[in-house]
């Protein structure tokens, strides 16, 4: 069976994962490998890839790394030029780097409000940047970009920078989606919400509950209608389909991939 993304060149940033399990960016690079995509996975921290590229070649899949800052344009301009000399062309785009810090305006000092735009947002202007120019003359290929709920409602949290730099990144790939579709480029985002990751019990759990990972959990999975927690192959497999052929009349949307909570109003 031909897998859906068979014969196409997908690059997905932040494809390694702070700590065993299934965070988005290990997720996506091992989904898209699956249906048959050569991936080139990017990480600022190349060892946090090594259980990626692991899983991708138990599976028969094709993955190369590729160590890259994608806050800075130059490295992300020489990201794009490394893939396109390794397998000559760019067909798929993930930017997925992203990461919150807590605090409102007055908590988050102005560096900490820089960082979070530059990690959460810049890194997806930059990724469409350099990317975008291949695509066109390539003529198509398809952006998924991976924001928040919280870019979308308060998820019990003040992250002022986070959920400012999500909800940016939403309206960011709307703007894309409609001047490049003439060029055949589509360009969609998805929106996990409280996912259980690695990152819950790296960082979140310390930052929120005291580090207590079980109480976290409980907490984030009250919000949740479902009852169970998603984890990042949900995020993955909505990300397949947006950057597949079967969503190819898909441009300037967004999936949900929340288990309902951004619905409810309590």
């Amino acid at each position: 069976m031909t897998g859906r993304l068979q014969g196409k060149v997908a690059i997905v940033t932040g494809a390694g994962s702070v700590g065993p399990g299934w965070g988005n960016g290990r997720a996506i690079a091992c989904r898209f490998a699956q249906e048959g995509a050569r991936v080139f996975a990017v990480d600022l921290d190349p060892a946090s890839m090594e259980e990626t590229v692991s899983l991708v070649r138990e599976s028969g899949g094709e993955i190369l790394t590729h160590r890259a800052d994608v806050t800075a344009s130059d490295a992300v301009r020489d990201m794009v030029q490394a893939c396109l000399d390794a397998w000559g062309r760019v067909d798929i785009l993930v930017n997925n780097v992203g990461g919150s810090r807590k605090g409102g305006p007055v908590d988050l000092d102005e560096a900490g409000w820089d960082r979070q735009i530059d990690f959460n947002l810049k890194s997806v202007y930059l990724g469409c940047r350099h990317v975008l120019p291949v695509m066109t003359r390539q003529g198509g290929g398809a952006i998924v970009n991976i924001a928040s709920t919280s870019g979308i409602r308060w998820t019990g949290s003040a992250q002022v920078g986070y959920a400012s730099a999500k909800a940016g990144v939403i309206q960011l790939s709307r703007v894309v989606a409609l001047e490049y579709a003439k060029q055949k480029i589509r360009c969609n985002t998805v929106i996990p919400g409280q996912m259980h990751t690695p990152m819950v019990e790296a960082r979140l759990a310390g930052q929120r509950a005291g580090g207590d990972v079980q109480a976290l959990l409980a907490q984030r999975q009250s919000r949740i209608p479902l009852p169970f927690m998603g984890d990042g192959r949900d995020t993955a497999n909505a990300a397949l389909f947006l950057a597949s052929d079967e969503a190819r009349f898909i441009t300037a949307a967004e999936i949900v991939v929340d288990g309902g909570m951004s619905a409810r109003c309590d």
